[in-house]
C-alpha cells in the first residue's frame, strides 16, 4: 500500500501500488544518492523483472514508505533490503514529477531526496537490482546526454537539481 498524499505531502489515503501506477495518483516516495569517498554515486540497474524501468540505471535506491513508516525508517529499510547497504544519510529536498512510463504506467510521486557517503560493497538483492556501478557525476551527466534511454525517468528529471546541490560536498569544489 502506497501512501497518498496532497501537493503539501499530507497523507490523504493510501492504494495498493500497481493501482496507483495505473491510476497517476499523487504518493509519497524517496531517492537515495549514496556516494563513495572519491565522489562517485553508486547507481542501480533495476532488475530485469521489474513491472515498469526494467533493466533500467537509476540512483543507488528509491521506493515508498509503507503507511506505517516515515521516509527516514523507509530510506533505512530499503537501502538493506535493495542493496545490503546502510549508511547515514541527509535529507536534501523534495520535488514532485509525473512521468509516462511504459505499459500504461505513470509515476507521481513527491519525491524526497537523500544523500549520504559509503564505501561498502552492494549485497544486492536479485529480486531488486540486477547490477550496480560507482560513476562520476560528469560520466553520469554523459552519458545520460548520449544514451537517455538507459535510464530512469525519475532519475532524469531529479540528476540535475541532486547534482547543483551536492558537487561542491562529493567533489570538494564550490558549486
Amino acid at each position: 500500500m502506497l501512501i497518498l498524499v496532497n501537493e503539501k505531502d499530507e497523507p490523504i489515503g493510501s492504494m495498493p501500488k500497481t493501482e496507483v501506477h495505473l491510476k497517476g495518483v499523487l504518493h509519497r516516495a524517496f531517492s537515495v544518492f549514496l556516494f563513495n569517498s572519491r565522489g562517485e554515486m553508486l547507481l542501480q540497474q533495476r532488475a530485469l523483472h521489474k513491472y515498469h524501468s526494467a533493466g533500467l540505471w537509476s540512483n543507488t535506491c528509491c521506493s515508498h514508505p509503507r503507511v506505517d513508516e516515515t521516509v527516514e525508517q523507509a530510506v533505512k529499510r530499503r537501502l538493506v533490503e535493495e542493496m545490503g547497504l546502510t549508511a547515514d544519510v541527509q535529507f536534501l529536498y523534495t520535488f514532485k514529477y509525473k512521468a509516462t512510463l511504459e505499459n500504461g504506467y505513470t509515476e507521481h510521486e513527491l519525491d524526497h531526496v537523500y544523500y549520504g557517503v559509503c564505501d561498502a560493497i552492494p549485497l544486492l538483492n536479485q529480486d531488486e537490482v540486477k547490477d550496480w556501478r560507482y560513476v562520476s557525476l560528469d560520466a553520469v551527466k554523459i552519458e545520460m546526454q548520449q544514451h537517455p534511454e538507459k535510464f530512469t525517468a525519475w532519475f532524469k528529471i531529479c540528476f540535475p537539481e541532486m547534482e547543483s546541490r551536492l558537487k561542491h560536498l562529493v567533489t570538494g569544489t564550490a558549486g
